[in-house]
């Protein structure tokens, strides 16, 4: 497809701007991020330009000091926005509920407002409902100088229909050429269970945990690792040490994209035990590698997975639900098995080459009526 603006005679690539977090840390809206620049960069026919909301505190000591460390970065981060509006002609925005938006989306809504640049706001995270109706009085005026809202799941278009919002689903996309794996004969005895979510309270690892040690005493040979980092990091290890886990679970902290499809090709069984979530990448990516999914089944969740035909799910905080599943699996290698390859066929919709074109689509849209 051919992503270009006419001027006169003229045809030029369409210039869209990126404006999100990237990696590090790696969490899934900066994933995305880096993502999208990255196979757009690659697209013919389309210039592809980055503002970062994060980039690295230069000197590295203003990171200890909470209100100089916000203005060191978006006195900076203004001033890119303004000159990358002079010279772009779609700015897809990727947003985040709570602080994230008001000192990132919104300023960058109304500064492509006043430059008169078209803005996509590719809104994500599983708190949307929440936040919108505390702080509706402030949000909605700025979501609706976008010239289109973009959500990944089927469950943020309906919490944004209740504000009379009408956006799109262009879901997330996975390359699954890095995610492999396979069944394992140990998931009978020894099964390897993995969580790969930020140590935040939001994500509840404290269940996955608890689950586990159900787990572990009917499979002394189980394991658990545990992917991430975050505030919850040692009340997490006391935990462990107070469930006497120490010797079958690891904190393997911070992984890369290639770490963790290494972890997930070790890996029997995915444990997603979130309280709130969207349409959450570490799904995607264990079903990629044929990974089992137990997850919970809030926010988002259901609309991604379907419980016992590609995933299992079960309430949150409920770690007796979540241990009880895992048996399941382990006891039922037929089940395994069907979840296994409907999950595999599933993720398929969230390749490149399926998500891209919907992208680009809208970015001709509006960079031609804006042309």
């Amino acid at each position: 497809m051919n992503v270009t603006k006419q001027t006169g005679r003229v045809s030029s690539p369409l210039v869209v701007t990126l404006v999100g977090p990237v990696p590090p840390p790696a969490g899934g809206m900066a994933m995305q991020t880096a993502q999208l620049l990255r196979l757009l960069t690659e697209t013919s026919q389309l210039e592809v330009k980055l503002v970062a909301v994060n980039p690295p505190y230069r000197p590295g000591w203003i990171a200890n000091i909470p209100v100089l460390r916000a203005l060191f970065r978006l006195v900076p981060y203004f001033w890119q926005l303004h000159k990358a509006c002079k010279h772009t002609d779609v700015i897809h925005l990727m947003a985040n509920s709570g602080w994230a938006w008001h000192l990132f989306a919104a300023p960058a809504i109304w500064i492509a407002h006043w430059h008169k640049v078209p803005v996509i706001v590719n809104y994500r995270g599983g708190l949307a409902a929440d936040f919108l109706k505390k702080q509706q009085r402030w949000v909605l005026p700025s979501l609706r100088k976008a010239h289109a809202i973009v959500t990944p799941s089927a469950f943020l278009q309906g919490v944004f229909a209740q504000y009379k919002l009408k956006c799109q689903v262009i879901p997330n996309i996975v390359d699954t050429s890095i995610f492999k794996g396979e069944i394992k004969p140990g998931l009978a005895t020894a099964p390897h269970l993995v969580v790969t979510r930020n140590l935040e309270a939001i994500y509840d690892i404290a269940s996955a945990i608890r689950a586990f040690a159900i787990v572990s005493k009917q499979l002394p040979e189980a394991r658990l690792s545990i992917a991430g980092s975050g505030p919850e990091h040692a009340a997490l290890q006391r935990l462990v040490s107070q469930l006497q886990l120490t010797d079958s679970v690891v904190f393997c902290g911070k992984l890369d994209r290639r770490q963790m499809a290494d972890l997930y090709a070790s890996a029997d069984i995915m444990l997603n035990p979130s309280t709130a979530d969207n349409m959450p990448n570490s799904l995607l990516e264990a079903m990629a590698a044929n990974v089992l999914v137990v997850s919970t089944n809030v926010g988002g969740i259901p609309f991604m997975v379907e419980d016992q035909h590609d995933a299992l799910l079960v309430a949150p905080t409920a770690p007796e639900q979540m241990a009880a599943a895992v048996l399941c699996l382990v006891q039922q290698p037929q089940l395994s098995q069907q979840l296994s390859n409907a999950a595999r066929h599933k993720v398929n919709q969230y390749q490149p080459d399926q998500v891209l074109p919907g992208w680009l689509q809208l970015y001709q849209q509006l960079g031609c009526a804006d042309a």
